[in-house]
């Protein structure tokens, strides 16, 4: 029969693996994504053309000129309302294979749009929604033990930071929810879209195709990182 230190030890063991393995679901997707991203960045000049140059150049063959490309600070992306694909300063001025494959995959968002892609826009509404719902769920958390302790109704405290709690969580969700629409903007767009117009380098596709798994992937990684958020409060709320 198991002693009451050989129980305890168990149930320690048990939570430092919960630990390492929330750690690992949280952290590796991020670092793999940022790892295959910076591994081809470089040469800067693999190819003769930038990734800006590169999207406008599959804009203007897909008949999408009203689309703008332009550099940001904010992650590269591409902006449904203000019919826009952003790059970053390494994509957007770099002819690197990263460059050149994160500048498709965003255009692809772009052929999305124009055809009527539904995920895209359902996915739209969904990360406008969920902006607005963590805004009240952070607030929930920060006054649920306020109410709590005024009202002397725990029940009612409970409540709210569930309710918090869940909210904060929506990004997360929405982004897991819409990756095949990631996945399509990746494959059946970007990546169709090189090879027809041959622009990649024969001995770059097999490392264009794990470029845009990680393209396809970032939103998702960023979500995961959001779980922290939750983590803390849920720390600081037990105190």
């Amino acid at each position: 029969m198991p002693s009451r230190d050989d129980t305890r030890y168990d149930s320690t063991m048990f939570v430092i693996f919960l630990i390492l393995l929330v750690l690992a679901i949280v952290f590796l997707p991020g670092l793999w994504v940022k790892r295959v991203l910076k591994r081809y960045s470089n040469p800067a000049d693999r190819y003769s053309g930038t990734g800006a140059e590169l999207a406008r150049h599959l804009l203007d063959t897909n008949n999408l000129q009203h689309v703008a490309v332009e550099i940001t600070e904010h992650g590269d992306h591409y902006d449904p309302e203000k019919k826009a694909v952003r790059l970053t300063e390494d994509k957007y001025n770099s002819g690197s294979l990263t460059a050149i494959t994160v500048a498709a995959h965003e255009v692809g968002h772009a052929v999305q749009d124009a055809e009527g892609y539904a995920p895209l826009r359902i996915r739209g509404l969904m990360v406008r929604a969920s902006q607005k719902i963590e805004r009240i769920g952070a607030g929930a958390l920060i006054i649920s033990p306020f109410i709590g302790a005024i009202t002397r109704a725990p029940g009612l405290s409970f409540l709210m930071f569930a309710a918090g709690f869940l909210t904060l969580a929506s990004s997360t969700l929405v982004h897991f929810v819409t990756l095949p629409t990631e996945f399509d903007a990746s494959f059946r767009r970007a990546l169709p879209q090189l090879e027809k117009h041959k622009i990649l380098i024969k001995v770059d596709k097999p490392h264009a195709h794990r470029l845009l798994t990680a393209a396809a992937l970032t939103y998702v990684a960023a979500s995961l990182m959001s779980l922290l958020n939750i983590a803390r409060w849920w720390a600081i709320l037990r105190r």
